[in-house]
């Protein structure tokens, strides 16, 4: 997760379902303990009127008026229930609420205590009930013990806690969902002089501005100065690169131009003349390649235009040859049709030069080269797969690894300075690209350049 946004939201979002959840939790035991409470209450007050609505009968045992004063006590399944047992468990009455179901008869309580319980009914219905036991004395002086009960169902309560619940979870959901949409778009603010700084950095990059602007917050005001302060070193470094290599540019091409005159005044034919001056112009061309390389910004790079491979592998192959004609090897080429390098042309010609050069140096008699688009993608997408066989001594795969270091050779009897494989393996990492070496279908070394699309380098 690269996204400094989505790394503080992430947080967010946790930190405010660790709180809310912990609030929830709080709020509902909060509320289902104040019911419960305010419940016994209500239940202590039913038990007080059953209590005052006690009278003894002719008999010698408690009785209750028909109707009572609390009306859910006279309607059947009410959910308010009474009842009244002697010492010994037996029922002496019950409310009409009650008919037709059984209330659980518990525990006979203390003489004096009221005991609260949570029972439940044959079907299941979940009961509040409160039990207390009494003496009673009746008008002759006798004392007799009773439990008087009242239960209450717990149906509608529980209903309640649970909407109590469900809106508590929706009301947190929404508060949560309004502090993320806050703080996401607060963010965006917050992090406006970073997008600037990267998109400044970005015009820097394609040469449409110097340097970074000042107006940041004070936070990132050190940022820019040193950024700054970088890219007016490199910028002067690259000058100073620059005026280097003109020099060195002046040096050499005096004596290339000399050399060309001196050719032209030998008495030679016309056809040996041509080939001095076209090898000549390629070591001009090398020169000017090499000295604008360093120089080269990454803007130049993004601008770059499609390279004509088909023309540039026929002209290496050409000069090949006239380099290698002691040897004449056969020199096999393939190239997709249409196919377009997107890079600078310089680039190829030494990637594929010194691949060509280094086979047709090993080959016995036979080279090959084969370019076409990298995967599936189109030619004119940029991407490229560079493929040079020879029917060489080949590579052994512990030493391949160590060609790749400057300097390093198999032979020290050939001529070469070791850097070949190296400076292509550098041009194709520069362009996101790789180099692999392996066994040729020829019998000999089989190198491989992939160079991705110009849209997925990096």
């Amino acid at each position: 997760m690269s996204s400094l946004s989505a790394r503080l939201l992430i947080s967010v979002s946790v930190l405010l379902l660790l709180f809310f959840g912990a609030t929830v939790v709080v709020l509902d035991t909060a509320f289902r303990t104040a019911g419960e409470q305010a419940r016994r209450d209500i239940l202590d007050g039913h038990l007080m009127q059953l209590l005052a609505a006690a009278n003894p009968n002719d008999e010698g045992a408690l009785s209750f008026p028909p109707d009572l004063h609390e009306e859910r006590f006279n309607t059947i399944g009410s959910g308010l229930y009474g009842e009244l047992r002697d010492d010994g468990g037996q029922l002496t009455w019950r409310s009409r609420s009650a008919l037709g179901l059984e209330i659980p008869q518990g525990g006979f309580p203390r003489l004096g205590t009221r005991v609260f319980e949570r029972e439940s009914l044959d079907d299941g219905t979940p009961l509040l009930t409160l039990s207390l036991a009494v003496q009673w004395e009746f008008p002759d002086g006798e004392l007799k013990p009773y439990v008087f009960k009242v239960a209450e169902s717990l149906d509608s309560f529980n209903a309640q806690v649970a909407e109590f619940r469900r809106q508590l979870i929706g009301w947190f959901a929404a508060i949560a969902l309004i502090m993320l949409l806050s703080i996401s778009i607060l963010m965006r603010g917050l992090l406006r002089p970073l997008r600037q700084i990267e998109t400044e950095i970005g015009d820097i990059e394609e040469g449409k501005r110097a340097s970074l602007s000042e107006k940041f917050p004070t936070e990132l005001t050190g940022v820019a100065r040193n950024m700054n302060l970088l890219i007016d070193n490199e910028r002067a470094r690259s000058d100073r690169y620059r005026n280097t290599l003109d020099n060195l540019a002046h040096s050499l091409k005096t004596p290339l131009a000399a050399m060309r005159a001196l050719i032209a005044d030998k008495e030679s034919s016309p056809q040996v003349q041509s080939r001095f001056n076209e090898q000549i112009e390629r070591m001009d061309e090398i020169v000017r390649y090499q000295l604008r390389k360093p120089a080269a910004s990454t803007a130049d790079n993004l601008v770059l235009g499609p390279v004509p491979v088909a023309k540039e592998v026929e002209r290496l192959v050409s000069g090949l040859r006239k380099v290698y004609h002691d040897k004449q090897p056969t020199i096999e080429a393939e190239v997709a049709p249409d196919m377009k390098f997107r890079g600078d042309t310089g680039d190829f010609l030494e990637l594929a030069g010194n691949l060509l050069d280094n086979a047709c140096k090993w080959c016995k008699g036979r080279v090959s080269i084969n370019v076409r688009p990298s995967g599936n993608t189109p030619a004119a997408a940029g991407g490229m797969r560079l493929t040079v066989n020879d029917d060489g001594p080949g590579i052994p795969q512990e030493a391949a690894e160590a060609l790749l270091e400057r300097g390093t050779r198999l032979d020290e009897a050939t001529p070469g300075h070791g850097i070949g494989l190296a400076i292509v393996r550098d041009i194709a990492k520069s362009y996101g690209g790789s180099l692999t070496i392996g066994q040729s279908s020829l019998g000999g070394a089989c190198i491989t350049v992939d160079i991705p699309p110009a849209a997925e380098r990096r």
